[in-house]
């Protein structure tokens, strides 16, 4: 996958910027996923996660829709987090998309696929084998949460270009706690996944005509 943030220089200005009109406060953190919202992507797990860190000033957004959103806006304010939890829809501007990821800390994707979750999510398989959204973070400086042996979490390596954690909700809040002791490390693997994970549609495109080039050449020798 290729995606148009590749290649975006990183400004702390701008994160500054996209923060400061999301109206993230400082010393907030802020946590982003990007996607349907759909229990197959195991958001009912990231909510039982985030409640876990209710004494964590931070803020998080869920971007998208899906036949979900009724019942996950419903579970916030069961669990309390509705001060903590924004749900902004579908954005299809994609500069204003931009502005989420830039100023996000850490993106936020337990989905299971390739794994079988707690029955109590009622997920057997998600749909993720290769995740876009990962990559739109990654392009913009933005290290993802993932869950250890998930299908998507194969293009990462812990604590390097992301961050990964075992499959529970205690784990994974635990996981992020300890992530949020050091911004030099969310820095330092946000910036690891920008060069290792996003890559540019024309970087694609060269790969692509590459190998067709290369059948038509094989063939054309038969």
């Amino acid at each position: 996958n290729g995606n148009d943030f590749a290649g975006t220089p990183f400004l702390q200005s701008v994160r500054q910027e996209a923060r400061r009109t999301l109206g993230i406060r400082s010393g907030e953190f802020m946590f982003l996923f990007v996607g349907q919202h759909i229990w197959e992507k195991n958001l009912g797990f990231l909510l039982d996660s985030l409640v876990r860190l209710s004494d964590v000033p931070f803020r998080m957004y869920f971007v998208g829709s899906g036949y979900a959103s009724h019942e996950l806006k419903q579970k916030v304010v069961e669990l309390g987090l509705a001060s903590k939890v924004s749900f902004v829809g579908s954005i299809v501007e994609r500069e204003i998309l931009k502005r989420y990821y830039v100023a996000a800390d850490l993106f936020l994707f337990p989905s299971l696929n390739g794994i079988h979750a707690d029955a109590k999510y009622g997920i057997v398989a998600a749909t993720d084998n290769a995740p876009l959204v990962i990559r739109e973070a990654a392009a913009l400086g933005t290290p993802s949460v993932l869950i250890r042996d998930s299908t998507a979490s194969e293009i990462i390596s812990d604590s390097v270009n992301g961050f990964l954690s075992p499959n529970s909700t205690e784990a994974y809040s635990n996981r992020i706690r300890e992530i949020l002791c050091s911004t030099a490390i969310i820095k330092q693997v946000g910036e690891e996944a920008s060069r290792t994970i996003a890559r540019s549609w024309e970087d694609v495109a060269g790969e692509v005509y590459d190998r067709y080039n290369r059948l038509i050449k094989r063939n054309g020798n038969k």
